[in-house]
C-alpha cells in the first residue's frame, strides 16, 4: 500500500514542535558524533531519585503492586496529597476531588479537556510554558495570551487579565513558580486574578523549589480552581510519570471517565512510590533545593557578567529567563549557532511565546561543574562572534540597543 493512502490528521499536522526537544535532539546527534555537549536546555534534575522513594518502589514491586489500580488513583496517594495541601498551605482538600496521573502534562489534558468545547478560551501569560497553548488548540479551544512584561516582573496584572474575559472565558491558566521566567507570582495579583469570577487552573509543579520567599497555592484564596502538580521536579521522578490534579467536584466524573479511557490508571508501584515522597520527607531533597539556589546564583552573576540583562532575578524552580536582544532577535537561530559553535544547550525564548522572542532560557539542571564550563564556552563564542560589542554590553548593557 501507498504509504499516502494514510491520510495524516490536520490537527497532528498543526501541533508545534517542542523547540526545547528540538535543540536536545540535535545536541544528542552531535554527542553521539563525539562532541562534548553541555546541557543546559532541558528542566530535568540532575539528581537521583531519593533513596527512600526508590525503596518503596522497589518494596510495591516486591509485593505485586503491579495491576491496574482506579483510574483515580490508590486512596492512600489521594490522602497523602490531601494531607499536604493541609499541611503546606492550611487548606482543606478532598481525595476524592484529587485524581493521580501519568505525570503532569496527562492532567494538563483532563483538566482542559473537562472544561473545553470548540471555540472556547482559555487565558494565559505570554511567555508562557510551551505547551499550554498546544493542548489548547488540540482539543479545539482558543488560547488568550495577556502580555507580560520582564520590567513587571513577568507578572500577570490583573486589569489586564480582567479585559482578556469573554462569554466564552472557561478559565484562567497560571502558573507560580513560572517556567520559563523561575519567578514567583504576587499573591496579591494571585488573589486580585481569582476574584474576577472565572475558574483558575494552576500549574504548581515547581511548588517546594523556591530560593526566595514563599509560593502559594490557588487553594489558599478560592475554591473555585483545579491545581495541577506532580512528583518530577522535587522530588527528581522525572522518569516516573506520576503527577496529579485536585478537581472542581463537578468536574471529577468527567475527568474519571476521560482517565478511564485514555489512560486507565497510573502504574500501581509508581504510586507507592509518591505516597513515600509526600509522607516521608528526605535530607536529599533539602540538599537538591539548596544545591539548585547555588548555581542559580552562580549562573546569574555570570550571565550579568557576559552582557545578558536579567530584569528580574529568578527565585524559584531552576531557570533564568535572559534578555540576549542586544546580541539577536531571533532566539532559535540563536540558540542553535551557540550549540553548534559552542556546543552548549540552550532554549530558546520563542519557544515560550512571542514575548519571549529574543530570549534565552538557561537551565541549571546540571553539575556546577557543567554550568561554568558551559557559560565559558559560552562567554568566549560571544567574544569571538561580536568581538567588542560583547565587552561593551557587558560593561553597560543599556549601551546596545
Amino acid at each position: 500500500m501507498d504509504d499516502s493512502s494514510a491520510k495524516i490528521s490536520q490537527v497532528s499536522q498543526d501541533i508545534p514542535p517542542f523547540l526545547v526537544m528540538d535543540v536536545l535532539e540535535r545536541a544528542m546527534e552531535m554527542t553521539e558524533a563525539g562532541e562534548h555537549v553541555i546541557h543546559l536546555e532541558v528542566g530535568e534534575p540532575d539528581f537521583d531519585t531519593p533513596v527512600h522513594i526508590v525503596e518503596a518502589g522497589l518494596k510495591a514491586l516486591r509485593t505485586g503492586k503491579t495491576h491496574y489500580t482506579s483510574s483515580t488513583g490508590i486512596p492512600e496517594l489521594r490522602r497523602a496529597v490531601a494531607d499536604h495541601y493541609h499541611n503546606a498551605y492550611g487548606v482543606e482538600v478532598d481525595p476524592q476531588h484529587v485524581v493521580i496521573t501519568s505525570g503532569s502534562s496527562p492532567g494538563i489534558f483532563l483538566v482542559l479537556a473537562s472544561l473545553l468545547d470548540p471555540g472556547c478560551e482559555i487565558i494565559m501569560s505570554n511567555p508562557h510554558y510551551a505547551c499550554y497553548p498546544n493542548f489548547v488548540r488540540f482539543l479545539g479551544g482558543v488560547p488568550v495570551f495577556v502580555p507580560v512584561s520582564a520590567e513587571d516582573g513577568f507578572q500577570m496584572n490583573p486589569k489586564d487579565v480582567e479585559q482578556a474575559i469573554t462569554d466564552k472565558t472557561r478559565a484562567i491558566l497560571i502558573n507560580s513558580p513560572s517556567n520559563p521566567t523561575g519567578t514567583v507570582m504576587d499573591p496579591d495579583r494571585m488573589e486580585k486574578i481569582a476574584r474576577l469570577g472565572v475558574p483558575i487552573i494552576s500549574d504548581e509543579i515547581y511548588h517546594g523549589l523556591v530560593y526566595e520567599g514563599k509560593e502559594h497555592s490557588i487553594l489558599e484564596v478560592t475554591e473555585n480552581a483545579f491545581v495541577l502538580n506532580g512528583f518530577s521536579k522535587l522530588y527528581a521522578m522525572t522518569g516516573w510519570r506520576l503527577g496529579y490534579l485536585i478537581a472542581l467536584p463537578h468536574h471529577v466524573r468527567p475527568i474519571r471517565k476521560m482517565a478511564q479511557n485514555f489512560f486507565i490508571s497510573a502504574a500501581d508501584f509508581v504510586q507507592w512510590a509518591g505516597v513515600a515522597a509526600l509522607t516521608n520527607p528526605s535530607d536529599e531533597t533539602v540538599q537538591m533545593k539548596n544545591t539548585f539556589n547555588q548555581r542559580r546564583i552562580t549562573m546569574i552573576s555570570r550571565l550579568r557578567e557576559m552582557g545578558f540583562k536579567i530584569h528580574v532575578d529568578p527565585t524559584a524552580a531552576f531557570y533564568v529567563l535572559a534578555d540576549a536582544r542586544h546580541f539577536s532577535t531571533d532566539s532559535y537561530t540563536f540558540a542553535f549557532e551557540i550549540l553548534e559553535e559552542a556546543r552548549v544547550g540552550v532554549a530558546p525564548g520563542i519557544d515560550f511565546g512571542s514575548n519571549a522572542e529574543g530570549f534565552l532560557r538557561f537551565s541549571y539542571t546540571n553539575s556546577m561543574e557543567n554550568i561554568v564550563e558551559g557559560l565559558d564556552r559560552l562567554e568566549l563564542y560571544l567574544r569571538t562572534r561580536f568581538g567588542p560589542l560583547a565587552s561593551q554590553v557587558a560593561q553597560d548593557p543599556q549601551s546596545v540597543s
